[in-house]
């Protein structure tokens, strides 16, 4: 018997197996799963149990089972065959630990696996390639993973979805992992993004709080405000970033000039030999009541980062834990076609004010390279009627490119 055909058994094996649990799920709760869920335990654990007592997969000798999951994740590098992967990892424990162990991180590997992946950042040498489809009709957002709509068809990958809810103050852009669910207490809730009243300063909120380590140098340097920043925040949002756009009060015509501070990367990630902040799973809703997060139920002003950046310049101080800050790639006037122009190498191909590219603004003193400087690491265009691009690369993740794209749909009086 080919491997295909094995591969394929045990594909037909899983569905078997997992048929009385699925039924199960959906009397009790019939919101869509579209990926593997993290484990929250109770009825996680006892699924897990019954399906290693019923499935004759789960009893593989550890290196007989390494080696196939190798075989499968190395001939499966795109969409939909990597759903093979991600199959392989839903027999039981065993096979979900081998599974996470042998699937690298898209930094790794430049691939999208499972849904930590979209909260881990992209591969530093290649752009991840997606594309954004806009529903006017309900107000919602849905990024897939491939070139456009007209190349990818119904080969799309859904990565992530976002619904925007207008406010009388302020206008919310609530993302989830599925299309169907955008409640901030499902656990398909990936987080937020928020608007203050003009439309010029956006707060990215993750539902997953940073890095531990980042965590502590937030104390220690008391700039980055990963933590709750509000007590009317709900408990699962943690501010990781916030997006500003410069007003124009001469009304001068040329495109929006806009700045990201990322307070949950450092700046010397993009240093050489420095690393970005990657999670390996997501944290169960009971493990947030840590002690470097009860800091959040104490009612503090809110810290103005770009008054802070700016007084720090001034005293030419340079930390690597200061967060990494980007700005969009100044266009060049065009005489002849009477436009502002960006190099976006053929993925954008339709004027719109919303076009961005974002790169690095770094100071002299934290040497940088020059290529790294000019490399774009987020770029957003529109391609065609509600269509749009968006490619991202290390050291953002899928969830922090989306959730800066999202801030260019919003409604900007002041700043056009």
């Amino acid at each position: 018997m080919s491997f295909k055909s094995k591969l394929k058994e045990i594909r037909d094996d899983i569905t078997t197996t997992f048929s009385m649990g699925k039924l199960q799920r959906n009397r009790t709760n019939r919101r869509g799963r579209a990926y593997i869920a993290p484990e929250l335990g109770g009825g996680s654990e006892l699924l897990s149990e019954l399906i290693e007592e019923q499935s004759p997969w789960a009893n593989l000798p550890p290196e007989l089972l390494q080696d196939v999951i190798k075989r499968v994740e190395g001939s499966e590098t795109s969409w939909p065959g990597r759903r093979d992967v991600v199959a392989c990892a839903s027999v039981c424990t065993s096979w979900r630990e081998i599974t996470k162990a042998v699937v690298k991180t898209p930094e790794q590997c430049g691939c999208i696996t499972f849904p930590i992946s979209l909260k881990q950042p992209g591969p530093r040498d290649a752009p991840i390639q997606c594309f954004i489809k806009r529903e006017r009709a309900t107000s919602t957002y849905h990024l897939y993973l491939g070139l456009s709509p007209a190349l990818s068809g119904d080969m799309s990958k859904l990565l992530l979805a976002a619904k925007k809810i207008r406010k009388a103050t302020s206008t919310d852009f609530r993302i989830s992992f599925v299309g169907s669910d955008f409640c901030q207490t499902s656990n398909t809730y990936a987080g937020k993004l928020r608007s203050n009243f003009l439309g010029t300063k956006f707060t990215i909120y993750d539902s997953q709080p940073p890095c531990p380590g980042l965590k502590s140098n937030c104390k220690l340097q008391q700039k980055v405000r990963s933590i709750q920043v509000s007590p009317g925040v709900p408990a699962r949002n943690f501010n990781v970033a916030t997006v500003s756009y410069e007003l124009n009060v001469l009304r001068t015509r040329g495109p929006r000039r806009m700045h990201c501070i990322v307070h949950s990367i450092p700046i010397s990630a993009i240093q050489e030999g420095g690393v970005a902040p990657t999670p390996l799973e997501f944290n169960n809703p009971g493990d947030e009541q840590s002690p470097s997060l009860s800091a959040s139920k104490v009612k503090q002003p809110l810290i103005d980062f770009i008054s802070t950046s700016r007084a720090e310049s001034s005293d030419s101080i340079c930390s690597k834990m200061d967060p990494l800050v980007l700005k969009n790639k100044a266009p060049r006037w065009h005489e002849q076609l009477q436009c502002w122009c960006l190099n976006f190498k053929g993925r954008v191909t339709v004027a719109s004010v919303k076009n961005f590219q974002l790169v690095a603004a770094v100071e002299p003193c934290l040497n940088v390279p020059v290529e790294e400087q000019e490399k774009v690491i987020l770029q957003f265009g529109k391609i065609g009627k509600d269509i749009f691009t968006m490619d991202y690369r290390y050291p953002l993740s899928a969830f922090q490119a989306f959730a800066i794209c999202l801030s260019s749909f919003d409604t900007k009086p002041a700043c056009e």
